[in-house]
């Protein structure tokens, strides 16, 4: 009796739960689970993983474009970046051809003759706010990423929004997922650009729950993930990850 007394409460509801690792699960079996385990790294927002510096707008755009289509492993995907304001309207590209998804050596992926590119629009708003635009630039390549297979998500095609995001942070983008879904919108009217953030579909708890079964998954520890989480999410981060180890909620992956 005392040992429930005392037990505390899973971080999430456990479909909540459940549904996270339904969806780990889809994006091992069709998403390159080899690029996953020998490839995908913890993307760390910092000048470290996002070298240089360019002088305009769209400068900066494209270099951090760059470097986060390079740790999707989709630098074979020939892409466009285009301010979102310029676009009247975005068709998904029409696939001709595709081997291994990920795998740039051995991928076969052509695009049809009327669609040479994958656009990738931006929000110039976001360029001052790095952790948003990352977070904005992965989920369009999982959108992309994820018309490539005939298998719905878990729950079917209505968690579309958030199956990608999951995708994206099966992807390694996990830190800027949890770090930008959620903006505080106090302070003085100048601190807040609602522009500059981004619409999430997973909340910053679901966000920061999906990295830490990334980080189990891939044996990351706490040191490498934590000074680089929003403060009052890194103890729910050692939460997580402790009940997902605990239970060996990944074991069935």
């Amino acid at each position: 009796m005392f040992s429930k007394l005392f037990q505390k409460a899973p971080l999430l509801d456990e479909s909540n739960i459940d549904w996270l690792h339904q969806a780990y699960a889809w994006c091992l079996q069709n998403f390159d689970r080899s690029v996953f385990e020998n490839h995908t790294i913890l993307v760390i927002p910092d000048d470290t993983h996002f070298p240089g510096r360019e002088n305009s707008v769209d400068g900066m755009a494209n270099l951090i474009f760059s470097h986060v289509q390079r740790y999707s492993e989709l630098t074979h995907w020939p892409c466009q970046v285009r301010d979102a304001t310029q676009l009247t309207s975005i068709e998904t590209p029409k696939i001709k051809n595709i081997g291994p998804l990920r795998d740039d050596k051995k991928n076969a992926l052509q695009l049809a003759d009327e669609t040479p590119a994958f656009i990738i629009p931006y929000n110039s708003h976001q360029v001052g706010n790095p952790e948003a635009l990352i977070a904005s630039y992965a989920h369009i390549l999982a959108y992309y990423l994820g018309t490539m297979t005939d298998q719905a998500p878990p729950g079917g095609s209505e968690y579309w929004p958030q199956a990608t995001e999951v995708l994206a942070i099966f992807m390694g983008f996990g830190l800027v997922f949890a770090n930008s879904a959620y903006t505080f919108r106090g302070g003085c009217g100048s601190c807040y650009n609602p522009l500059a953030n981004r619409d999430a579909a997973l909340s910053e708890y679901e966000a920061t729950y999906a990295l830490a079964i990334f980080c189990v998954l891939k044996n990351i520890e706490n040191q490498k993930v934590l000074p680089h989480l929003k403060k009052y999410l890194r103890n729910y981060y050692k939460r997580a990850k402790q009940e997902i180890e605990t239970h060996n909620l990944t074991q069935a992956l």
